[in-house]
């Protein structure tokens, strides 16, 4: 009885479901023909999103009354962003300034004091000078040599001077040969070659055991230096002035060598505190012992605990060459007691001299030199003020910046560094301190694995990215933990990791732990180098960032004024970002696609991969004919 019960209850249930399903797809049936009648429809293909209007026409012989809303329900305003991307114009700058330099221009400089140099530091165009034009390559521009080739040659049409080949014609710098440069890795104080000269730096300091990853080059003239650097597996960050050596960290860039224009004048060089394994200047014509130490003091700063400082060239060995420096023993021999005394003072220690080479080296804790304070006086170290990674228009000053506390007089200030490359993947000790508590070991793990998936994306997206050798010179606009550039470690190719100063971690010290390089950068302003610099550009986030801070297509000349000819761009940010983004690129001469996120098409992130179209100034003779056409007419 109990189971003749349930079977007629479920009959009972399949015959109500079966009629409720009936209702239910009439009624869905008669929905759908009243919206066919009114019409529209979405279309979504390959991620970007179209909308169609389907024209509706109604043939009924009944006579229906329905009340209708023709009122706008969206206004002008509300498409005014991308009204306004739309019509921006962009046209090309004229062929004057193909080598144009916004915040190192030569002509603002002159209006700026000159004593320090302050001249020759970044001074940028304010509202109304900046040029809303695109910087055109010179005529006849070449793609660049690959690496390694182009540690040797450059074309002579991407860089058309010539000066430096009669300056330093003694000194090996640079050949002129047909059409084209040849670098032979000469320098003021080794003519005879760079890779000799780090032979011999290599007798006095270990450069072979990993120890020594991250160097920079004061006055680095074509960064031939760092350039040979680089198959020893330390990577330098070479840095020179916009000065008289026409286009010298032009060259170091068009070589595939890192470089920035830059100066030791009155501001902090703009990387953190504790940056570099190893200092370097080569008769880099650089004051040491005037201003109070204030220059070797900066370079204590950036200097790491237990790091090296280089000096070739005057004074060293002046009893060798006073003759062809044209200076007095005397005048040289106090120079170098003065140089001598600052070195002191910071408590560094001369490890040896050798012939035309001296290196000094940094404490690695302050524990005795704390100690010392009162009988060397001068220096005082600095007081609670400044961070001493903060160097964004930061003030130099004349106080030296304290390490890290430590307990035992052994303890590496700041944390031992591993040896590369091992430094790359394990966690810095700025992270591993806890010198940010939102950022934790386990998150400096997940991100380097986060951007190994993404950069395996990126491949995947832009096969130019994926071939080796393609890509030399690239620029990561908000580097955050460095993740881009270390998924990128294999490849033939360096990273210039930017962290903006409006990020909200100053994360550039982490960089720099993981035997990475990088600068600080405000991107309302133009980057301290020259166009045509990167063969490919990567950007996280980087317009949600400054949407409201500046005008997002100032940013997008500058990132066309710095890329390549036929470079690469790949920006991630959220969709409506993007979308406004290639409105205003497209304008640019740049072949823009959007793209889903590495997790598929659900996420509001998009990726936009674009490309720069090879165009570039007219032959002096068509500009000629093109302005005798137009005065005619």
């Amino acid at each position: 009885m109990a189971m003749n019960h349930f079977s007629f209850k479920a009959g009972r249930l399949n015959l109500y479901t079966i009629t409720l399903v009936t209702i239910l797809c009439a009624a869905f049936y008669l929905v759908g023909v009243w919206q066919h009648s009114v019409g529209k429809s979405i279309a979504f293909s390959n991620g970007n999103y179209a909308c169609t209007t389907v024209a509706a026409t109604q043939n009924s012989t009944a006579d229906v009354t329905v009340d209708l809303d023709f009122t706008a329900h969206h206004t002008a305003s509300d498409l005014k962003v991308v009204t306004k991307a739309r019509n921006i114009q962009l046209p090309p700058c004229d062929g004057k300034f193909s080598e144009y330099t916004p915040c190192e221009d030569r002509e603002r400089s002159l209006k700026f004091d000159r004593d320090r140099l302050i001249y020759r530091e970044r001074h940028c165009p304010v509202a109304g000078e900046i040029l809303k034009c695109r910087i055109p390559a010179p005529a006849n521009y070449k793609v660049p040599f690959r690496w390694p080739e182009s540690r040797d040659f450059a074309w002579f049409s991407n860089v058309p001077h010539k000066e430096l080949t009669v300056e330093k014609k003694k000194q090996n710098w640079v050949r002129y040969e047909k059409d084209r440069f040849r670098f032979p890795g000469g320098g003021t104080m080794f003519p005879h070659g760079a890779d000799a000269y780090i032979d011999d730096i290599g007798k006095l300091i270990n450069l072979a055991d990993g120890s020594i990853r991250t160097a920079v080059d004061t006055g680095c003239g074509v960064a031939s230096w760092g350039g040979y650097l680089l198959s020893r597996d330390i990577l330098a960050m070479s840095f020179a002035p916009r000065d008289t050596h026409e286009a010298q960290v032009q060259f170091a860039l068009e070589r595939g060598i890192p470089a920035l224009i830059g100066v030791l004048a009155s501001i902090r060089l703009p990387y953190p505190s504790r940056a570099f394994d190893m200092a370097h200047c080569s008769r880099c014509l650089i004051p040491w012992a005037q201003s109070e130490g204030m220059y070797l003091i900066e370079v204590d700063r950036i200097l790491r605990p237990g790091g090296y400082w280089i000096l070739s060239g005057p004074p060293i060995n002046w009893e060798s060459h006073w003759k062809g420096w044209n200076r007095t023993t005397g005048d040289l021999q106090d120079e170098q007691s003065k140089i001598e005394a600052v070195a002191k003072s910071l408590c560094w220690k001369k490890l040896k001299q050798k012939g035309d080479i001296a290196i000094w080296q940094k404490p690695t804790n302050h524990i005795h030199c704390k100690r010392n304070r009162k009988a060397l006086n001068v220096p005082d170290f600095c007081k609670g003020g400044q961070d001493p990674d903060t160097a964004w228009y930061t003030k130099m000053e004349p106080c030296l910046t304290p390490l890290p506390e430590v307990s035992d007089i052994k303890e590496t200030a700041g944390g031992q560094l591993l040896n590369w490359p091992k430094r790359l993947t394990s966690v810095p000790p700025r992270i591993s301190n806890g010198s940010f508590k939102e950022i934790t070991a386990q998150n400096f793990t997940e991100n380097t694995e986060l951007w190994r998936k993404r950069v395996a994306h990126y491949k995947a997206l832009d096969n130019q990215l994926a071939e080796p050798g393609r890509y030399r010179n690239l620029l990561d606009m908000n580097s955050f933990l460095g993740g881009f550039a270390a998924a990128l470690i294999d490849d033939p190719l360096w990273v210039m990791n930017v962290v903006p100063v409006e990020a909200d971690f100053n994360t550039l010290g982490v960089v720099y732990e993981r035997g990475l390089i990088g600068t600080y950068q405000n991107w309302c302003e133009a980057m301290s180098t020259y166009p045509r610099t990167y063969d490919f550009i990567h950007g996280d986030s980087i317009f949600s960032m400054y949407k409201s801070r500046c005008e997002i297509e100032d940013i997008l000349l500058e990132m066309d004024r710095i890329l390549r000819p036929q470079g690469s761009v790949i920006l991630r940010d959220d969709v409506d970002v993007l979308v406004e983004v290639k409105s205003i690129a497209e304008g640019m001469q740049w072949n823009c696609r959007i793209a889903d996120h590495e997790k598929g098409p659900h996420q509001r992130e998009k990726i936009l991969v674009a490309t720069k179209q090879y165009w570039t100034a007219p032959a002096p003779e068509e500009d000629n004919q093109e302005k005798q056409t137009s005065s005619e007419s």
